[in-house]
């Protein structure tokens, strides 16, 4: 079994779901998961876990991402993107400088409100199903942070920008919100995520890139390990003589690692075997005055 993750570049046309079942018959494994849906007519960067590296999907869902997109301001629909319906046509008037502004205010936390055309649920029923039969239901505003929001490129109508959020935030929402308060409206025209945590569209392969290595045998070469996430935690190792204490994701004592260093409580350190092979994140817990298992990687074939 392949242990890892690998960086697909998610072309338009496939559901994140599809990449997963293409990957399973090109690595010939089952255990896959992806971290983080990317809507059909969206590209970019869609992380898929392999083997045990499935135990990263929630730690890397909640990541920051980056997207470049192109909000087309005048018109909208009732997706928010131009695979919807058009409920509306507006002239647009508004100068370049009346666009910065609106554009730049959304920059740090604003309350969000979901669209219709979504896979969150409200009482075990998917929205973009609800809004399917034509029902709309109310949803809860969720704070979302913009940590950057850029203007890349302004011929009006279109806007070019490039946002870095958090986890939870739709970028078709807010072009929508931009369009809103502009008073013409404004849809998402086109997306493309350029960056989740650490993992850049530079790296990522496409799945037809990835059969290629696939028939060459060096398929391999695309997986990056589990341990490549934490690259900015400290090691430590376990002791020769307890080894066996790994297997099991036992707690540690700092007396009982090869480096006997104590680090601050909170801070996530790797934890490995002696050959240096990675076994697990752990925490320290001044509490109970020994590092306590984050989450266990163990590589089970």
């Amino acid at each position: 079994m392949i242990h890892g993750i690998v960086i697909i570049h998610k072309e338009k046309g496939f559901t994140s779901h599809d990449v997963v079942a293409k990957l399973r018959g090109i690595c010939g494994q089952k255990k896959i998961g992806h971290t983080g849906t990317l809507d059909p007519e969206a590209t970019g960067v869609l992380p898929v876990c392999l083997g045990s590296g499935t135990k990263l999907c929630d730690m890397l869902t909640d990541k920051d991402k980056e997207y470049v997109t192109e909000l087309l301001l005048g018109v909208e629909t009732d997706t928010q993107d131009m695979t919807g319906t058009v409920l509306a046509r507006h002239p647009v008037s508004v100068s370049q400088e009346q666009v910065r502004e609106a554009v730049l205010s959304f920059g740090g936390s604003y309350m969000q409100v979901p669209p219709m055309y979504s896979a969150l649920k409200i009482n075990g029923k998917k929205l973009y199903e609800l809004a399917r039969e034509g029902k709309e239901v109310e949803r809860r505003a969720r704070e979302v942070r913009i940590e950057e929001i850029e203007i890349l490129q302004m011929q009006l109508p279109v806007v070019r920008l490039r946002v870095v959020c958090s986890k939870g935030t739709y970028i078709r929402t807010l072009c929508a919100d931009i369009g809103q308060k502009l008073g013409c409206g404004g849809v998402m025209e086109s997306l493309v995520r350029t960056r989740v945590g650490k993992f850049s569209l530079e790296e990522a392969l496409t799945l037809e890139q990835l059969q290629e290595l696939k028939d060459q045998g060096r398929l391999a070469e695309a997986v990056a390990p589990v341990e490549s996430v934490f690259g900015s935690c400290p090691v430590l190792h376990v002791r020769r003589d307890l080894e066996k204490l790994l297997d099991n994701g036992n707690p540690l004592t700092v007396e009982q690692t090869a480096e006997k260093e104590r680090y601050a409580p909170g801070r996530w350190v790797r934890v490995c075997w002696p050959d240096n092979r990675f076994a697990g994140i752990y925490v320290y817990d001044e509490g109970k005055r020994r590092y306590q298992p984050v989450k266990m990687f163990l590589e089970q074939e």
